[in-house]
């Protein structure tokens, strides 16, 4: 799937990477927290986000990130939209929440990252998941 079909199933307004809407992606991750998005999601997947600080970027940028689709109808702050300039990272963003913009490019073809988390955390050695 190429960005522009992201773009138009998300009905999604471009901030940055007009001209690279014909990129193409499979994979996805969706988190707010950057330690996870650095633990789980994969090179050239989408990134999906409720943050809308330049700190998107850098881990973006860290990953080889495809780029960025802002939820929940935020905007990218100024200073975001100008690092994602400089490092040619596309943003993007929806007013679909979270779950719904996963589901709407899962049910098009994009899987996730990870299907579930291997070993133990701590969360799983103190409850029974």
């Amino acid at each position: 799937m190429t960005l522009r079909e992201v773009k138009e199933i998300l009905n999604a307004e471009i901030f940055v990477g007009h001209d690279q809407l014909d990129k193409e992606v499979k994979t996805a991750f969706g988190a707010d927290l950057m330690s996870d998005v650095l633990a789980f999601a994969k090179t050239g997947s989408i990134l999906l986000t409720g943050l809308t600080n330049s700190q998107i970027v850098r881990t973006s940028n860290i990953l080889d990130i495809a780029a960025i689709i802002i939820v929940r109808g935020k905007l990218p702050l100024p200073e975001t939209v100008k690092l994602a300039e400089e490092l040619k990272i596309p943003i993007m963003a929806t007013k679909y929440i979270l779950f719904e913009a996963v589901g709407r490019l899962y049910k098009k073809g994009i899987v996730g990252c990870v299907e579930k988390v291997d070993g133990k955390s701590d969360f799983s050695q103190n409850h029974t998941l």
